[in-house]
């Protein structure tokens, strides 16, 4: 892995040597292997029954804005305005109760036997590593699932979204890569699986490929402040353009592995299950598993919305995961007559990206519509994917409006 011309990096050679003298020895530390987590029996409950369950608020930001959804916080899109989700704004997806991790005695161990050497590295190592900072939208592979019906005219199991699992952030902290590469990546690996400190051991694994990505960050900010409780402080892996999943929140563990790593979140969770996925294709998966997300577009708008008569000036959100949006299209009459919208600037390839456009609203019954297509030419489908679970439902998404 070889620095770009001009930009700075740390090489393993600097690393051990400032971690032979002084407190930064405390830096370097052998890791033993722990045992894989689960979810919480309640949010497991709720996606085996498709029924959301009452429990306890377990979140530390204020719940009361959002749609309160199990451990999940919902976004209410109409809040949003700007560019960028505030903090206190942005959804929440718990697969357990928020810790709270004392960052004195925090390390993100290194380890595998795709790692030449095992690292423990405290936040303040994290923090004296090259920064990067990208903008980049989040989104959880189920969101809009509670649409299935309306959508598809069946019911998909698991946390019952509408179009709030999502939000756009800007993130900081040192690449993947540059940590990986600390350790020291033996050209054997394929695989690195990323663990959490919440009490579900929350995991993901990624291809090598996709972890060396400069924009995958191990990111310490969001929006220019140390990352809050409910979005993994204090730190948290991003990783743009893929399943919400992907970015394991109060990173604990970095696991190098020689070999395909397989758990219950790529082989029965986040995996397109249907006919249209034979099993025996992807074993051990019981599907195709979900990395990259989808073209969409929704309007930030209250599902179904209350509108008086006279003109309004409507907007939304669109996201691609090769972004940017190239064009959002609108349609007055549910589809039947497509006018163009206006995205708003910043335009950026990793965020989402807002768009406007103007509305004479007559009294009665309405159904606006949306659909995104992005620099590729990758648009919103007509036909929904239909699986299991209601992962990546995206089509051009009918709005219903009421004007009294």
């Amino acid at each position: 892995m070889k620095p770009k011309k001009g930009t700075f990096r740390l090489t393993r050679r600097d690393f051990f040597r400032a971690a032979s003298v002084g407190p930064a020895a405390a830096w370097l530390a052998a890791c033993d292997g722990a045992g894989d987590g689960e979810s919480s029996s309640a949010e497991a409950a709720s996606a085996a029954t498709g029924r959301e369950t009452a429990q306890a608020p377990r979140w530390v930001k204020d719940p009361s804005p959002f749609v309160q959804r199990v451990t999940n916080l919902e976004t209410r899109l109409e809040l949003i305005d700007g560019f960028i989700t505030p903090n206190e704004l942005f959804f929440v997806r718990n697969h357990s109760p928020t810790p709270r991790i004392d960052p004195g005695s925090y390390s993100l161990r290194v380890e595998g036997d795709g790692a030449e050497t095992a690292l423990s590295l405290d936040l303040s190592t994290l923090e004296s590593l090259p920064q990067r900072t990208i903008t980049a939208y989040l989104e959880c592979a189920g969101n809009w699932r509670g649409l299935y019906p309306e959508l598809t005219g069946t019911r998909a199991s698991g946390g019952q979204w509408s179009t709030g699992a999502v939000g756009c952030a800007e993130w900081s902290g040192p690449s993947l890569a540059t940590v990986l590469e600390l350790a020291g990546v033996r050209p054997e690996a394929v695989d690195v699986n990323l663990v959490g400190l919440d009490s579900s051991g929350f995991e993901r694994a990624m291809p090598l490929a996709k972890a060396l990505d400069p924009d995958t960050l191990i990111a310490l900010r969001m929006n220019g402040e140390p990352l809050p409780p409910d979005h993994g402080f204090p730190a948290r892996s991003v990783v743009p353009g893929w399943s919400g999943s992907n970015s394991i929140k109060w990173l604990g563990r970095i696991q190098v592995s020689t070999e395909r790593v397989w758990n219950r979140n790529n082989t029965s969770s986040y995996v397109l299950i249907g006919d249209q996925w034979p099993e025996q294709d992807y074993a051990p998966a019981q599907g195709m598993v979900i990395n990259e997300l989808v073209v969409k577009s929704a309007l930030a708008l209250p599902r179904p919305a209350q509108l008086p008569p006279g003109p309004h000036a409507i907007h939304g959100f669109a996201h691609a995961p090769a972004g940017p949006v190239a064009a959002v299209e609108w349609s007055p009459d549910g589809g039947a007559t497509w006018l163009e919208a206006t995205i708003v600037e910043p335009i950026l390839p990793l965020a989402w990206q807002r768009f406007e456009f103007e509305w004479e609203a007559t009294a009665g019954s309405h159904t606006l519509v949306t659909r995104a297509t992005d620099a590729a030419g990758n648009t919103q489908p007509e036909e929904p994917l239909m699986n299991e679970k209601g992962y990546l439902l995206n089509v051009p998404l009918p709005h219903p409006i009421e004007v009294e």
